[in-house]
């Protein structure tokens, strides 16, 4: 495949695989990432920076993340030359749109999906986008549309516009009924209705779950200080990114969120502490050398570790948080606290209704999504679902693109498409401008592999469990981490005794 400027329109992609050529758009219409440069395998290309997934033929975006397709091209072989067709406007347009049904009065249907995160607006859009044209209800707690969470942290900056996943009057436009701040307090799976805390009631034929998780809260005195602070909306990062200038920030876990966080403030606030119990960051994500690495790269950029302390209190002054007590006695000054203490399923509502869930609160689903109770459907953060890599063990995934996948499925059962959730885990962090991709599921890996610099953060770490690789993290090495993400989707296994052999030989099996 091979990337082609064209004059006073843009760019094309042009494919050619089993002697047949295709022409597509040039980029991801998730980030905009040169697809050039990602993995073609199977009749799709994989981006190389987050996973999605696109068609060559048709350019319909078939894994995520990102909502939107790929524009397509008529191509022609006329003596031996290629020949691409299109309009300048489609060229110059590197996103496609997929058709939506109307919504028709006369069917009364109605699909009620509570949350409105990346599970939610994908399963509203896949059902207009199947011909569904009864009535879409999205309920969400928040008091912005669907937005882009995943930049709460990696960009805390950015106007809270630009974050929405789509333009405001998108919804009214697809016949989407959005309603914000809708917080659910009752399900009832007998009279199919579900009940909100301004005393709102509706009805529905077929109900998402799709209410994501919320911060867990460090509980200790003092908490009920001004300025001690979680990440979940994007009023949280605006308050947190402008209070933080020039000030003591202590970020209480070594958590993604806690530790983006600190990256995105550090060079703005006065100081940066991160405080874990764990003397190593992601040790039991990416491994105890990769993590000390990546823990070096944050103390030269400024930020300073306290680990294997807890917090005894929070000090403060007229109601305002001035510091932070640790459980050694050590004072820390604090004018900001972010706590990243994990998160927990935002079930509660669902308390008592019925539909089977967890001890710790995540909904039991099955392959296509459904859960035990008639025409309930879950999906995202707060299930736990069979995960066909690894013999369908029921797992709970907290990535942005596997929330997408699990409103589509979702979709398309609602809709009696018979499909199965299929979907390689795939996640990215970002911390001083350097991004770290990740593919698999590594959760208990006994062992670990480095190919590359570890040194210089370029390197792809391959993460051993019971002899084989489960999982690939990678920086500055894409698109390494795609290529595992298609071997694994292929439904191959790569030995820990074929890696060592040869670090690159498994990539020709793609």
């Amino acid at each position: 495949m091979k990337e082609f400027d064209v004059p006073d329109a843009g760019k094309v992609l042009v494919v050619k695989q089993k002697g047949k050529f295709f022409a597509i758009g040039s980029k991801c219409t998730h980030y905009g990432a040169p697809l050039a440069k990602g993995v073609l395998c199977s009749g799709r290309i994989r981006c190389p920076w987050h996973g999605a997934c696109f068609d060559i033929a048709t350019g319909d975006i078939e894994d995520y993340p990102g909502l939107d397709s790929l524009p397509t091209f008529e191509v022609s072989v006329e003596n031996g030359n290629v020949k691409v067709r299109g309009s300048a406007s489609m060229m110059g347009n590197p996103v496609r749109s997929k058709a939506l049904a109307n919504r028709d009065e006369r069917n009364e249907v109605v699909v009620l999906i509570i949350g409105g995160g990346a599970a939610g607006e994908t399963c509203a859009e896949v059902l207009r986008q199947e011909g569904f044209t009864g009535r879409i209800v999205v309920a969400t707690r928040e008091k912005d549309p669907p937005y882009d969470r995943p930049k709460l942290s990696k960009a805390m900056d950015a106007d809270v516009k630009s974050l929405y996943l789509r333009p405001l009057d998108f919804f009214a436009k697809s016949g989407i009924d959005l309603m914000t701040n809708k917080e659910a307090v009752s399900v009832d799976i007998l009279q199919k209705k579900v009940e909100f805390t301004d005393g709102l009631s509706l009805n529905y034929n077929h109900l998402l779950i799709a209410t994501g998780a919320q911060p867990n809260i460090y509980n200790v005195p003092g908490c009920g200080l001004a300025n001690i602070c979680v990440l979940r909306t994007p009023k949280d990062s605006s308050y947190i990114y402008q209070t933080s200038n020039g000030k003591d920030v202590v970020v209480i876990g070594a958590s993604f969120i806690g530790m983006e966080t600190a990256s995105c403030l550090a060079g703005r606030a006065k100081s940066i502490t991160v405080l874990d119990r764990n003397p190593i960051p992601f040790q039991h994500v990416f491994g105890e050398v990769v993590g000390l690495r990546l823990k070096r790269l944050f103390e030269e950029n400024g930020v300073t570790f306290r680990t294997g302390l807890a917090i005894q209190k929070y000090e403060g002054k007229d109601g305002r948080l001035t510091e932070v007590v640790l459980s050694n006695g050590e004072r820390l000054p604090a004018y900001l606290v972010v706590v990243g203490v994990g998160v927990s399923p935002a079930t509660q509502f669902i308390s008592g209704s019925g539909i089977p869930v967890t001890k710790d609160g995540f909904v039991i689903v099955d392959s296509k999504m459904r859960t035990e109770a008639k025409d309930v459907f879950a999906a995202g953060d707060a299930v736990r679902f069979p995960l066909f890599l690894q013999d369908d063990i029921t797992v709970s995934i907290g990535h942005w693109q596997m929330a997408h996948a699990h409103g589509r499925t979702a979709a398309l059962n609602i809709l009696k498409k018979d499909v199965n959730i299929r979907s390689v885990p795939y996640f990215w962090s970002v911390m001083f401008k350097k991004s770290i991709r990740y593919a698999g599921f590594g959760v208990g890996f006994d062992d670990t592999f480095i190919d590359g610099d570890l040194e210089a953060l370029q390197f792809a770490a391959y993460y051993i469990r019971n002899g084989n690789v489960v999982a690939v993290a990678s920086m500055n090495c894409d698109p390494i981490v795609s290529k595992f993400a298609e071997y694994l989707n292929l439904g191959k296994t790569l030995s820990a005794e074929e890696l060592r052999k040869d670090p690159n030989a498994w990539v020709a099996d793609i």
